[in-house]
């Protein structure tokens, strides 16, 4: 099975994550620098020159240290390269670990304070992807003290109030981000922020904006198309989000999520057969997690239970895998024992441990509400779906709940 044949080949590249970093000697130095290595690509995901240039950017980097280990600009470069190929590789425990490893060395090296200012906005960047917010949002006022005239601290800053649910203070700094650089990152947070707001028809106009604001080849650029064509989708438009998946295949080839969310609408249009050859052609480029839970949730739909078992333990090994490698995965194990697994009463232990980190979100507030409806326990369901509801959230699932909430009474 090909999907077998792929988890087998990411559990050794677990066991052998030590040799996934290389030592070299400083020329200007006796000290030793450990520089973690670039993985190969699969072949899919070379983009043209894209994959070359990037192999080149880190090698000029990595020798740079060998001749002059005390500038940490070349601390950076390598933190941006592995920052960029843990989202296009689906890579994390081996990319996330090692940006923080090289921003570390860089707030080491008594950096000047431009330096400082970038190593600490990407480290909170970084950490932002593992879902360590509020060690994001600490490190991101502090960085923000050294400049407040840049916009990427303000996306961190965004990011960080959202996911611990003051939107207020997120509003507030995308007015600032927008002011100084209104580009694809400030309007797709417009986006997202207005999504939260329930102003679906603004969210798509502001997320079609950042689009229009990026380079189409561009990964980042491939991404926020993504958003908008999951607008579409979870809003109830199945063709625009064809369309718009569409749009990035053309412009970069074997994109692995717009082939799985192409896959996702197959299945809602009933589909299998397609969206099985899909989610194992996206599972093939990359091994993104969700990517496994689509097709375990095929397995399920189609009783393919030796199948669906095999799965859910690689599953199981993957989620780990990211636990290990400081990825907080709360929201994902509650959304896999609720949604694939159903067993409510383990989801709850995880979203429970999740919303005592940040209680105000809304996400975790819509699915603590599920949970509760799903144990028939409608007093917490209410109360959480009320705390979802309080800044005028559109969200599906939430409507669904409110409904469901309302036909019991």
């Amino acid at each position: 099975m090909k999907i077998l044949s792929v988890i087998i080949i990411f559990g050794i590249c677990i066991l052998s994550i030590s040799c996934n970093f290389s030592t070299i000697e400083s020329k200007s130095s006796a000290n030793l620098i450990t520089v973690p290595k670039l993985l190969d690509r699969n072949e899919k995901l070379f983009y043209g020159k894209e994959w070359e240039n990037t192999q080149n950017e880190y090698v000029e980097a990595r020798e740079n240290l060998k001749l002059e280990n005390i500038n940490p600009e070349n601390y950076l470069r390598l933190a941006s390269i592995f920052s960029n190929e843990a989202r296009i590789t689906g890579e994390h425990g081996h990319y996330y670990p090692a940006a923080l490893m090289v921003l570390d060395k860089a707030l080491e090296s008594n950096p000047n304070e431009d330096i400082l200012f970038r190593a600490m906005t990407m480290k909170a960047s970084v950490l932002l992807s593992q879902h360590e917010f509020q060690q994001a949002l600490d490190l991101g006022k502090a960085a923000l003290k050294l400049n407040p005239y840049n916009a990427h601290i303000y996306g961190v800053l965004v990011d960080a109030y959202v996911e611990l649910g003051d939107y207020n203070m997120a509003v507030s700094m995308t007015d600032k981000m927008i002011n100084i650089r209104p580009d694809l990152r400030s309007y797709a947070r417009v986006s997202y922020l207005r999504e939260i707001h329930g102003d679906i028809k603004g969210s798509k106009e502001a997320m079609q904006l950042a689009v229009d604001a990026g380079y189409p080849p561009h990964e980042q650029t491939a991404w926020t198309r993504l958003t908008l064509g999951e607008l579409h989708h979870t809003y109830g438009n199945l063709e625009a989000a064809k369309l718009e998946y569409k749009k990035i295949l053309n412009t970069r080839k074997d994109y692995p999520f717009a082939i799985a969310a192409l896959a996702n609408i197959n299945i809602q249009e009933g589909d299998l057969e397609n969206a099985e050859t899909l989610l194992e052609e996206a599972i093939e480029i990359i091994p993104e997690v969700g990517f496994y839970e689509q097709l375990a949730h095929l397995y399920k739909s189609t009783n393919r239970k030796n199948e669906f078992d095999t799965i859910v333990s690689e599953i199981f090994l993957m989620l780990e895998d990211d636990v290990i490698h400081g990825h907080n995965m709360n929201m994902e194990y509650a959304s896999f024992y609720l949604d694939l697994l159903e067993k409510p009463n383990k989801a709850l232990d995880y979203a429970l441990l999740e919303y005592s980190k940040r209680p105000e979100n809304i996400d975790i507030n819509r699915l603590l509400a599920k949970i509760y409806f799903a144990k028939s326990d409608l007093k917490n369901a209410e109360k959480h779906s009320k705390a979802a509801a309080k800044t005028g959230s559109l969200h599906p699932d939430l409507i669904d709940i409110k409904a469901a909430l309302l036909a019991i009474k």
